[in-house]
Protein backbone atom coordinates (compact mmCIF):
# COMPACT_ATOMS: atom_id res chain seq x y z
CA UNK A 1 0.00 0.00 0.00
CA UNK A 2 1.01 3.56 -0.58
CA UNK A 3 2.37 5.58 3.02
CA UNK A 4 2.98 8.79 3.32
CA UNK A 5 5.47 11.35 5.44
CA UNK A 6 4.20 15.00 6.03
CA UNK A 7 6.36 17.33 7.92
CA UNK A 8 5.43 21.72 8.14
CA UNK A 9 8.75 23.29 7.16
CA UNK A 10 9.92 26.50 6.83
CA UNK A 11 8.98 28.85 3.89
CA UNK A 12 13.32 29.68 3.87
CA UNK A 13 13.52 25.83 3.08
CA UNK A 14 14.22 24.87 -0.38
CA UNK A 15 12.91 21.22 -0.01
CA UNK A 16 14.51 19.05 -3.10
CA UNK A 17 13.63 16.00 -3.42
CA UNK A 18 16.33 13.54 -2.25
CA UNK A 19 16.07 15.80 1.25
CA UNK A 20 13.94 15.79 4.29
CA UNK A 21 13.59 19.31 5.62
CA UNK A 22 13.59 20.19 9.10
CA UNK A 23 10.39 20.53 10.58
CA UNK A 24 9.58 24.31 11.54
CA UNK A 25 9.03 24.92 15.54
CA UNK A 26 6.78 27.30 15.33
CA UNK A 27 4.68 29.46 12.49
CA UNK A 28 5.86 32.84 11.57
CA UNK A 29 3.92 35.65 13.52
CA UNK A 30 2.06 38.21 11.16
CA UNK A 31 0.68 41.39 11.57
CA UNK A 32 -2.73 42.61 9.99
CA UNK A 33 -2.86 42.07 6.12
CA UNK A 34 0.91 41.10 6.23
CA UNK A 35 1.43 37.84 4.53
CA UNK A 36 3.46 35.02 6.03
CA UNK A 37 4.09 31.48 4.18
CA UNK A 38 4.94 27.78 5.26
CA UNK A 39 5.35 24.62 3.41
CA UNK A 40 4.38 21.45 3.67
CA UNK A 41 6.44 18.41 2.26
CA UNK A 42 5.43 15.16 1.55
CA UNK A 43 7.04 12.24 0.80
CA UNK A 44 5.24 8.83 -1.11
CA UNK A 45 6.53 5.44 -0.41
CA UNK A 46 5.06 2.96 -2.94
CA UNK A 47 4.84 -1.02 -1.78
CA UNK A 48 3.57 -3.98 -4.08
CA UNK A 49 1.11 -3.66 -6.90
CA UNK A 50 0.50 -0.15 -5.98
CA UNK A 51 1.07 2.96 -8.39
CA UNK A 52 4.78 4.60 -8.14
CA UNK A 53 3.03 7.72 -7.88
CA UNK A 54 -0.46 9.09 -6.07
CA UNK A 55 -2.66 12.06 -5.62
CA UNK A 56 -3.11 13.97 -2.62
CA UNK A 57 -5.55 17.10 -2.17
CA UNK A 58 -4.81 19.37 0.59
CA UNK A 59 -6.78 21.96 2.21
CA UNK A 60 -6.01 24.71 4.62
CA UNK A 61 -8.25 26.11 7.41
CA UNK A 62 -7.63 28.92 9.75
CA UNK A 63 -9.94 30.43 12.28
CA UNK A 64 -11.13 34.06 11.83
CA UNK A 65 -10.95 36.45 9.37
CA UNK A 66 -7.51 35.06 8.14
CA UNK A 67 -7.25 34.20 3.98
CA UNK A 68 -5.77 30.95 3.28
CA UNK A 69 -3.83 30.19 -0.38
CA UNK A 70 -2.59 26.92 -1.61
CA UNK A 71 0.51 26.86 -4.34
CA UNK A 72 2.23 23.44 -5.99
CA UNK A 73 6.25 24.37 -5.35
CA UNK A 74 7.59 22.82 -8.80
CA UNK A 75 11.01 21.55 -9.54
CA UNK A 76 12.83 23.71 -12.00
CA UNK A 77 15.82 23.16 -14.53
CA UNK A 78 19.30 25.00 -13.54
CA UNK A 79 21.93 24.35 -15.80
CA UNK A 80 23.87 27.27 -14.88
CA UNK A 81 23.30 27.95 -11.60
CA UNK A 82 26.55 29.49 -10.00
CA UNK A 83 29.10 31.74 -11.86
CA UNK A 84 32.96 30.74 -11.58
CA UNK A 85 33.17 32.80 -8.53
CA UNK A 86 31.70 31.65 -6.17
CA UNK A 87 31.78 30.75 -1.92
CA UNK A 88 30.62 28.01 -0.22
CA UNK A 89 27.33 28.93 0.99
CA UNK A 90 25.12 27.63 -2.00
CA UNK A 91 23.04 24.75 -1.97
CA UNK A 92 24.64 23.13 -4.71
CA UNK A 93 26.82 24.09 -7.51
CA UNK A 94 25.86 21.44 -9.51
CA UNK A 95 23.16 21.66 -12.60
CA UNK A 96 19.93 19.94 -11.64
CA UNK A 97 16.22 20.38 -10.51
CA UNK A 98 15.91 23.46 -7.95
CA UNK A 99 12.21 24.21 -6.14
CA UNK A 100 11.40 27.65 -7.43
CA UNK A 101 8.39 28.07 -9.07
CA UNK A 102 5.33 28.58 -6.97
CA UNK A 103 2.19 27.27 -9.17
CA UNK A 104 -1.48 27.40 -8.98
CA UNK A 105 -3.04 24.79 -6.39
CA UNK A 106 -6.02 23.04 -7.91
CA UNK A 107 -8.14 21.32 -5.22
CA UNK A 108 -9.92 19.10 -7.75
CA UNK A 109 -6.37 18.08 -9.51
CA UNK A 110 -4.60 17.86 -6.26
CA UNK A 111 -0.55 17.49 -6.36
CA UNK A 112 0.73 14.23 -7.52
CA UNK A 113 3.41 12.08 -4.86
CA UNK A 114 6.03 10.55 -6.59
CA UNK A 115 7.46 7.35 -5.33
CA UNK A 116 10.86 7.77 -3.10
CA UNK A 117 10.74 12.23 -3.76
CA UNK A 118 9.73 14.60 -1.73
CA UNK A 119 7.96 17.54 -2.49
CA UNK A 120 5.95 20.30 -1.08
CA UNK A 121 3.12 22.63 -1.18
CA UNK A 122 3.56 26.40 0.07
CA UNK A 123 0.80 27.83 2.29
CA UNK A 124 0.04 31.39 2.39
CA UNK A 125 -2.07 33.10 5.22
CA UNK A 126 -3.06 36.47 5.65
CA UNK A 127 -4.79 38.06 8.36
CA UNK A 128 -7.60 40.69 6.67
CA UNK A 129 -7.66 43.82 8.39
CA UNK A 130 -10.44 43.26 10.66
CA UNK A 131 -8.84 39.73 12.47
CA UNK A 132 -9.41 39.08 15.67
CA UNK A 133 -5.61 39.36 17.25
CA UNK A 134 -4.22 36.73 19.51
CA UNK A 135 -3.58 33.00 18.46
CA UNK A 136 -5.21 31.71 15.33
CA UNK A 137 -5.51 28.32 15.07
CA UNK A 138 -4.77 26.38 11.83
CA UNK A 139 -5.25 23.26 9.96
CA UNK A 140 -4.16 21.18 7.76
CA UNK A 141 -5.70 18.08 5.94
CA UNK A 142 -4.72 15.74 3.25
CA UNK A 143 -6.51 13.43 1.83
CA UNK A 144 -6.04 11.06 -0.88
CA UNK A 145 -7.67 9.93 -4.41
CA UNK A 146 -10.59 8.05 -2.40
CA UNK A 147 -11.24 11.15 -0.72
CA UNK A 148 -10.20 9.98 2.69
CA UNK A 149 -8.21 11.93 5.22
CA UNK A 150 -4.80 10.47 5.85
CA UNK A 151 -3.16 13.24 7.54
CA UNK A 152 -3.61 16.20 9.48
CA UNK A 153 -2.19 18.75 11.75
CA UNK A 154 -3.19 21.55 13.71
CA UNK A 155 -1.10 24.50 14.33
CA UNK A 156 -1.71 28.34 15.08
CA UNK A 157 -0.61 31.33 13.65
CA UNK A 158 0.23 34.54 16.44
CA UNK A 159 -1.69 37.94 15.08
CA UNK A 160 -0.57 41.26 15.87
CA UNK A 161 -3.07 43.46 16.33
CA UNK A 162 -1.59 46.53 14.32
CA UNK A 163 -0.53 47.16 10.60
CA UNK A 164 2.62 47.67 9.10
CA UNK A 165 3.28 50.91 8.37
CA UNK A 166 4.04 51.72 4.82
CA UNK A 167 7.58 50.96 3.29
CA UNK A 168 9.56 53.89 3.55
CA UNK A 169 12.37 52.25 1.10
CA UNK A 170 11.71 52.08 -2.72
CA UNK A 171 12.52 48.25 -3.93
CA UNK A 172 12.17 48.44 -8.04
CA UNK A 173 12.61 45.01 -10.55
CA UNK A 174 12.93 46.16 -13.80
CA UNK A 175 9.10 45.15 -15.84
CA UNK A 176 10.41 44.02 -18.94
CA UNK A 177 7.13 44.61 -21.43
CA UNK A 178 8.56 43.69 -24.47
CA UNK A 179 9.45 40.04 -23.29
CA UNK A 180 5.31 39.72 -21.96
CA UNK A 181 4.65 41.16 -25.70
CA UNK A 182 7.08 38.10 -26.90
CA UNK A 183 6.43 35.19 -24.53
CA UNK A 184 2.35 36.26 -24.91
CA UNK A 185 2.79 37.00 -28.98
CA UNK A 186 0.69 40.00 -28.54
CA UNK A 187 1.09 43.23 -30.10
CA UNK A 188 2.77 46.00 -27.62
CA UNK A 189 0.16 48.42 -25.77
CA UNK A 190 -2.98 45.98 -27.39
CA UNK A 191 -5.55 45.88 -25.07
CA UNK A 192 -4.32 42.71 -23.89
CA UNK A 193 -0.95 43.51 -23.62
CA UNK A 194 -2.15 46.89 -21.40
CA UNK A 195 -4.06 43.83 -19.26
CA UNK A 196 -0.70 41.88 -18.87
CA UNK A 197 1.07 44.92 -17.95
CA UNK A 198 -1.28 45.26 -14.96
CA UNK A 199 -1.46 41.67 -13.83
CA UNK A 200 2.33 41.35 -13.42
CA UNK A 201 2.70 45.15 -11.64
CA UNK A 202 -0.48 44.36 -10.05
CA UNK A 203 1.31 40.81 -8.81
CA UNK A 204 4.71 42.99 -8.18
CA UNK A 205 3.20 45.35 -5.57
CA UNK A 206 1.69 42.65 -3.83
CA UNK A 207 5.10 41.92 -3.34
CA UNK A 208 6.31 44.91 -1.86
CA UNK A 209 7.71 46.74 -5.27
CA UNK A 210 6.78 50.11 -5.04
CA UNK A 211 8.56 51.28 -8.29
CA UNK A 212 7.97 50.73 -11.99
CA UNK A 213 10.21 50.78 -14.70
CA UNK A 214 8.93 52.84 -17.21
CA UNK A 215 9.68 52.38 -21.12
CA UNK A 216 9.57 56.34 -22.16
CA UNK A 217 11.62 54.57 -25.46
CA UNK A 218 12.19 50.80 -25.56
CA UNK A 219 15.27 50.17 -23.06
CA UNK A 220 18.44 50.46 -24.50
CA UNK A 221 19.30 47.28 -21.82
CA UNK A 222 20.40 43.63 -22.06
CA UNK A 223 21.15 44.53 -26.16
CA UNK A 224 23.70 43.43 -28.52
CA UNK A 225 25.42 46.31 -30.09
CA UNK A 226 23.58 46.49 -34.06
CA UNK A 227 20.44 44.27 -32.30
CA UNK A 228 16.82 45.37 -31.24
CA UNK A 229 14.73 44.27 -28.93
CA UNK A 230 10.67 44.87 -29.59
CA UNK A 231 9.60 48.01 -29.62
CA UNK A 232 7.78 49.55 -26.69
CA UNK A 233 7.61 53.06 -26.70
CA UNK A 234 5.17 54.68 -24.58
CA UNK A 235 6.17 58.26 -26.29
CA UNK A 236 4.49 59.23 -29.70
CA UNK A 237 7.09 61.00 -31.55
CA UNK A 238 6.02 62.92 -34.75
CA UNK A 239 8.82 64.88 -36.83
CA UNK A 240 7.78 67.65 -39.64
CA UNK A 241 11.45 69.02 -40.65
CA UNK A 242 13.45 69.54 -37.66
CA UNK A 243 10.51 69.97 -35.21
CA UNK A 244 9.36 67.18 -32.75
CA UNK A 245 5.86 66.52 -31.01
CA UNK A 246 5.10 64.39 -28.53
CA UNK A 247 2.08 62.82 -28.12
CA UNK A 248 1.92 61.50 -24.05
CA UNK A 249 -1.44 59.08 -24.21
CA UNK A 250 0.09 56.08 -23.61
CA UNK A 251 2.58 57.52 -20.95
CA UNK A 252 -0.93 59.17 -19.06
CA UNK A 253 -2.30 55.89 -19.24
CA UNK A 254 0.80 53.82 -17.97
CA UNK A 255 0.86 56.25 -15.08
CA UNK A 256 -2.45 55.85 -14.13
CA UNK A 257 -2.48 52.34 -14.11
CA UNK A 258 0.22 52.36 -12.00
CA UNK A 259 -1.03 54.28 -9.26
CA UNK A 260 -4.12 52.30 -9.34
CA UNK A 261 -2.21 49.19 -8.99
CA UNK A 262 -0.56 50.79 -5.96
CA UNK A 263 3.33 52.02 -7.18
CA UNK A 264 4.47 55.00 -5.68
CA UNK A 265 7.70 55.96 -7.69
CA UNK A 266 8.47 55.94 -10.96
CA UNK A 267 12.25 54.56 -12.72
CA UNK A 268 12.78 55.94 -16.44
CA UNK A 269 14.57 53.49 -18.77
CA UNK A 270 17.99 54.89 -19.63
CA UNK A 271 17.82 57.65 -22.72
CA UNK A 272 21.21 56.45 -23.56
CA UNK A 273 23.02 53.28 -24.45
CA UNK A 274 24.54 50.40 -21.73
CA UNK A 275 27.78 50.22 -21.21
CA UNK A 276 29.16 53.73 -21.95
CA UNK A 277 26.05 55.95 -23.03
CA UNK A 278 27.94 56.11 -26.38
CA UNK A 279 24.91 56.05 -28.60
CA UNK A 280 20.84 57.22 -28.57
CA UNK A 281 18.26 54.14 -27.69
CA UNK A 282 16.15 52.87 -30.72
CA UNK A 283 13.21 55.52 -31.03
CA UNK A 284 10.41 55.42 -33.52
CA UNK A 285 8.73 58.66 -35.08
CA UNK A 286 6.12 59.61 -37.22
CA UNK A 287 8.02 61.40 -40.03
CA UNK A 288 7.22 63.21 -43.91
CA UNK A 289 8.24 59.88 -45.71
CA UNK A 290 6.23 57.41 -42.96
CA UNK A 291 7.11 55.92 -39.69
CA UNK A 292 10.35 54.70 -38.62
CA UNK A 293 13.41 54.68 -37.11
CA UNK A 294 15.17 57.78 -36.50
CA UNK A 295 17.30 57.26 -33.69
CA UNK A 296 19.26 54.19 -32.45
CA UNK A 297 22.66 52.09 -32.70
CA UNK A 298 23.54 54.66 -35.67
CA UNK A 299 23.37 58.05 -33.68
CA UNK A 300 26.43 59.03 -31.55
CA UNK A 301 24.95 60.14 -28.46
CA UNK A 302 27.12 63.03 -28.50
CA UNK A 303 25.74 64.05 -31.86
CA UNK A 304 23.79 67.46 -33.01
CA UNK A 305 20.65 65.43 -33.86
CA UNK A 306 20.13 63.24 -30.68
CA UNK A 307 21.07 66.67 -28.38
CA UNK A 308 18.79 68.20 -30.11
CA UNK A 309 15.92 65.74 -29.72
CA UNK A 310 16.36 65.94 -26.03
CA UNK A 311 16.40 69.83 -25.77
CA UNK A 312 13.34 69.33 -27.72
CA UNK A 313 11.56 66.11 -25.05
CA UNK A 314 12.64 66.69 -21.54
CA UNK A 315 11.28 70.20 -21.07
CA UNK A 316 8.23 68.56 -22.18
CA UNK A 317 8.22 65.31 -20.63
CA UNK A 318 8.76 67.37 -16.99
CA UNK A 319 5.72 69.44 -17.55
CA UNK A 320 3.70 66.61 -18.26
CA UNK A 321 4.77 64.70 -15.23
CA UNK A 322 4.14 67.82 -12.80
CA UNK A 323 0.42 67.90 -14.42
CA UNK A 324 0.60 64.44 -13.51
CA UNK A 325 1.88 64.88 -9.87
CA UNK A 326 4.46 62.52 -9.95
CA UNK A 327 7.43 64.74 -11.27
CA UNK A 328 8.53 64.17 -7.32
CA UNK A 329 8.19 60.65 -7.56
CA UNK A 330 10.57 60.13 -10.65
CA UNK A 331 13.91 58.99 -10.99
CA UNK A 332 16.04 58.86 -14.61
CA UNK A 333 18.75 56.86 -15.87
CA UNK A 334 21.04 57.84 -18.05
CA UNK A 335 23.08 54.57 -19.19
CA UNK A 336 23.34 51.59 -17.15
CA UNK A 337 26.32 50.16 -15.70
CA UNK A 338 29.11 52.49 -16.79
CA UNK A 339 32.42 51.99 -16.32
CA UNK A 340 35.69 54.50 -15.59
CA UNK A 341 36.41 53.91 -19.08
CA UNK A 342 33.07 55.69 -20.14
CA UNK A 343 33.84 58.76 -17.98
CA UNK A 344 33.92 61.18 -20.28
CA UNK A 345 30.97 59.84 -22.40
CA UNK A 346 28.85 59.41 -19.55
CA UNK A 347 29.33 63.08 -18.17
CA UNK A 348 28.35 64.28 -21.25
CA UNK A 349 25.29 62.60 -21.19
CA UNK A 350 24.32 63.37 -17.79
CA UNK A 351 25.05 67.03 -18.24
CA UNK A 352 22.91 66.69 -21.32
CA UNK A 353 19.94 65.35 -19.14
CA UNK A 354 20.59 67.59 -16.26
CA UNK A 355 20.13 71.03 -17.82
CA UNK A 356 16.45 69.64 -18.09
CA UNK A 357 15.97 67.67 -15.06
CA UNK A 358 17.03 68.02 -11.45
CA UNK A 359 20.51 66.32 -10.93
CA UNK A 360 19.08 64.49 -7.87
CA UNK A 361 16.66 63.04 -10.04
CA UNK A 362 19.36 61.10 -12.25
CA UNK A 363 20.96 57.51 -11.11
CA UNK A 364 22.41 54.63 -12.04
CA UNK A 365 23.47 51.29 -11.83
CA UNK A 366 27.79 52.49 -10.87
CA UNK A 367 29.97 50.63 -8.63
CA UNK A 368 33.03 52.13 -9.12
CA UNK A 369 33.91 55.04 -6.51
CA UNK A 370 36.34 56.95 -8.72
CA UNK A 371 32.93 58.01 -10.99
CA UNK A 372 31.29 59.29 -8.16
CA UNK A 373 34.49 60.72 -6.28
CA UNK A 374 35.16 62.73 -9.65
CA UNK A 375 31.27 63.50 -9.99
CA UNK A 376 30.46 61.60 -13.40
CA UNK A 377 27.25 59.89 -11.18
CA UNK A 378 25.46 62.08 -8.72
CA UNK A 379 23.50 59.45 -7.04
CA UNK A 380 25.07 55.87 -7.71
CA UNK A 381 22.90 52.31 -7.37
CA UNK A 382 26.02 50.59 -6.21
CA UNK A 383 26.18 46.75 -6.13
CA UNK A 384 26.36 44.84 -2.76
CA UNK A 385 30.32 43.58 -2.97
CA UNK A 386 31.10 47.58 -3.65
CA UNK A 387 29.60 49.16 -1.21
CA UNK A 388 32.11 49.80 1.45
CA UNK A 389 34.01 53.01 0.28
CA UNK A 390 30.65 54.21 -0.55
CA UNK A 391 29.82 54.31 3.01
CA UNK A 392 32.70 55.10 4.57
CA UNK A 393 32.28 57.85 2.74
CA UNK A 394 28.92 58.88 4.17
CA UNK A 395 27.80 59.09 0.60
CA UNK A 396 23.65 60.20 1.32
CA UNK A 397 20.42 58.63 -0.56
CA UNK A 398 22.26 55.10 -1.08
CA UNK A 399 20.76 52.44 -2.99
CA UNK A 400 22.13 48.77 -3.48
CA UNK A 401 21.69 46.27 -6.24
CA UNK A 402 22.75 42.92 -7.34
CA UNK A 403 22.76 40.91 -10.35
CA UNK A 404 24.45 37.92 -12.16
CA UNK A 405 28.05 38.59 -10.49
CA UNK A 406 27.24 39.29 -7.03
CA UNK A 407 27.92 35.45 -6.00
CA UNK A 408 30.56 35.92 -3.53
CA UNK A 409 29.72 36.61 0.13
CA UNK A 410 26.76 38.72 -0.49
CA UNK A 411 23.16 38.51 -0.66
CA UNK A 412 21.59 37.29 -3.67
CA UNK A 413 18.51 35.16 -5.33
CA UNK A 414 20.56 32.20 -7.42
CA UNK A 415 18.48 29.24 -7.44
CA UNK A 416 20.96 27.43 -5.66
CA UNK A 417 21.55 29.36 -2.73
CA UNK A 418 19.63 29.26 0.44
CA UNK A 419 16.50 31.42 1.33
CA UNK A 420 18.30 32.96 3.91
CA UNK A 421 20.88 34.81 1.78
CA UNK A 422 17.92 36.12 -0.41
CA UNK A 423 16.08 37.55 2.85
CA UNK A 424 18.86 39.07 4.66
CA UNK A 425 18.99 42.03 2.08
CA UNK A 426 16.02 43.63 4.43
CA UNK A 427 18.09 43.70 7.77
CA UNK A 428 20.89 45.06 5.69
CA UNK A 429 18.87 47.68 3.72
CA UNK A 430 17.73 48.47 7.15
CA UNK A 431 21.27 48.68 9.26
CA UNK A 432 23.07 51.12 6.82
CA UNK A 433 19.73 53.21 6.20
CA UNK A 434 19.58 52.77 2.31
CA UNK A 435 17.30 54.45 0.11
CA UNK A 436 16.35 51.31 -2.41
CA UNK A 437 16.83 48.33 -4.26
CA UNK A 438 17.15 47.55 -7.88
CA UNK A 439 17.39 44.32 -9.49
CA UNK A 440 17.24 43.81 -13.61
CA UNK A 441 15.09 41.05 -14.01
CA UNK A 442 11.44 40.81 -12.90
CA UNK A 443 10.74 38.91 -15.92
CA UNK A 444 13.61 39.05 -18.56
CA UNK A 445 12.73 36.35 -20.82
CA UNK A 446 15.41 36.64 -23.34
CA UNK A 447 18.86 35.18 -23.64
CA UNK A 448 21.73 37.20 -23.12
CA UNK A 449 21.70 40.19 -24.91
CA UNK A 450 18.25 39.11 -25.99
CA UNK A 451 19.56 37.52 -29.41
CA UNK A 452 16.66 35.25 -28.44
CA UNK A 453 12.78 34.48 -27.09
CA UNK A 454 13.42 32.24 -24.55
CA UNK A 455 10.61 29.62 -22.66
CA UNK A 456 11.59 30.06 -19.24
CA UNK A 457 10.08 27.13 -18.12
CA UNK A 458 12.88 25.29 -19.92
CA UNK A 459 15.87 28.02 -20.06
CA UNK A 460 16.05 29.66 -16.55
CA UNK A 461 20.04 30.85 -16.83
CA UNK A 462 19.34 33.11 -19.90
CA UNK A 463 20.52 29.89 -22.47
CA UNK A 464 23.63 28.90 -19.72
CA UNK A 465 24.50 32.90 -19.25
CA UNK A 466 24.06 33.92 -16.13
CA UNK A 467 23.26 31.65 -12.62
CA UNK A 468 19.72 30.65 -12.60
CA UNK A 469 17.13 32.74 -10.89
CA UNK A 470 19.16 35.93 -11.87
CA UNK A 471 17.19 36.99 -14.68
CA UNK A 472 13.18 36.38 -13.84
CA UNK A 473 11.18 36.26 -10.47
CA UNK A 474 7.81 35.54 -12.06
CA UNK A 475 6.89 33.13 -14.48
CA UNK A 476 4.60 33.54 -17.89
CA UNK A 477 1.19 31.97 -16.96
CA UNK A 478 -1.15 30.98 -19.90
CA UNK A 479 -4.31 32.56 -18.47
CA UNK A 480 -1.91 36.03 -18.53
CA UNK A 481 -1.38 35.95 -14.81
CA UNK A 482 1.94 35.60 -13.41
CA UNK A 483 3.52 32.89 -11.53
CA UNK A 484 5.39 32.97 -8.58
CA UNK A 485 8.71 31.84 -7.32
CA UNK A 486 10.23 31.05 -4.01
CA UNK A 487 12.37 33.70 -4.76
CA UNK A 488 9.96 36.34 -4.88
CA UNK A 489 7.96 35.40 -1.79
CA UNK A 490 11.44 35.48 0.59
CA UNK A 491 12.25 38.27 -1.49
CA UNK A 492 8.38 40.29 0.07
CA UNK A 493 9.47 38.62 3.51
CA UNK A 494 12.87 40.66 3.39
CA UNK A 495 10.72 43.61 2.89
CA UNK A 496 8.15 42.72 5.42
CA UNK A 497 11.08 42.80 7.64
CA UNK A 498 12.10 45.96 6.92
CA UNK A 499 9.11 47.58 7.27
CA UNK A 500 8.86 46.22 10.81
CA UNK A 501 11.96 47.01 11.91
CA UNK A 502 11.23 50.61 10.97
CA UNK A 503 7.62 50.48 12.88
CA UNK A 504 9.88 49.87 15.95
CA UNK A 505 11.94 52.81 15.16
CA UNK A 506 9.29 54.91 15.26
CA UNK A 507 8.12 53.92 18.76
CA UNK A 508 12.08 53.74 20.00
CA UNK A 509 15.04 55.14 17.65
CA UNK A 510 17.51 53.94 15.11
CA UNK A 511 20.06 53.09 17.98
CA UNK A 512 17.95 50.73 19.68
CA UNK A 513 16.73 49.03 16.80
CA UNK A 514 20.58 47.88 15.49
CA UNK A 515 22.07 47.59 18.42
CA UNK A 516 19.23 45.05 19.13
CA UNK A 517 19.79 43.45 16.00
CA UNK A 518 23.28 42.57 16.41
CA UNK A 519 23.16 41.52 19.34
CA UNK A 520 20.57 39.08 18.10
CA UNK A 521 23.36 38.29 15.66
CA UNK A 522 25.87 38.05 17.86
CA UNK A 523 28.30 40.02 15.54
CA UNK A 524 27.69 43.42 13.29
CA UNK A 525 26.24 42.66 10.62
CA UNK A 526 28.03 44.14 7.00
CA UNK A 527 26.91 43.05 3.85
CA UNK A 528 29.33 40.63 3.65
CA UNK A 529 29.56 39.12 7.13
CA UNK A 530 25.77 37.80 8.63
CA UNK A 531 24.64 35.04 10.13
CA UNK A 532 24.24 31.98 8.09
CA UNK A 533 20.93 30.88 9.17
CA UNK A 534 16.97 30.99 8.78
CA UNK A 535 16.96 30.42 12.60
CA UNK A 536 18.69 33.68 12.67
CA UNK A 537 16.12 35.57 10.69
CA UNK A 538 13.34 33.68 12.33
CA UNK A 539 14.70 34.53 15.90
CA UNK A 540 14.93 38.21 14.97
CA UNK A 541 11.59 38.82 13.36
CA UNK A 542 10.06 37.21 16.70
CA UNK A 543 11.70 39.70 18.92
CA UNK A 544 11.12 42.58 16.39
CA UNK A 545 7.79 41.71 16.71
CA UNK A 546 7.78 41.42 20.46
CA UNK A 547 9.66 44.62 21.01
CA UNK A 548 6.83 46.92 18.59
CA UNK A 549 3.89 44.80 20.76
CA UNK A 550 5.39 45.83 24.15
CA UNK A 551 5.97 49.14 22.78
CA UNK A 552 2.51 49.44 21.35
CA UNK A 553 0.89 48.72 25.00
CA UNK A 554 2.55 51.60 26.54
CA UNK A 555 0.82 54.12 24.22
Amino acid sequence: MNSYRFIIASSMDKIFSNQAPEPAETLPEAFLCETVSFQVAYYLDCSGDELSEDVLYFSVRADGNCETSIRKVCLMPGNLVCSGAHDEDYLSTQAGLYPDLLDNYLPEEGVHGIHKQWRSIWVDLTPSGNCSPGICPVTVEARNRNGSFIWSAKTELNVIGARLPEMHFIHTEMLHADCLADYYRTEPFSPRHWKLLENYIQYAVKHGINMAFTPLFTPPLDTAVGGERTTVQLIGVKKTGDVYSFDFTKLDKWVEMCLRCGIRYFEMAPLFTQWGAYYAPKIIADTDTGTKKIFGWDTPAGGKSYRAFLDAFLPQLRSRLVSLGILQSCRFHVSDEPGKEHMESYKAARQCMARHLPDSFLFDACSDYALFREGAVSHPIVSNNHLEPFLDAGVPDLWTYYCCVQGVDVSNRFFAMPSYRNRIIGVQAYLYRLQGFLHWGYNFYNTRYSKKHIDPYAITDCGESFPAGDAFLVYPGDDDMPRGSIRLSVLAQAMNDLRAMQFLESLTSYRYVSELINRQAGMLITFKQYPRSKEFLTRLRCCINSEIYRHLQKI
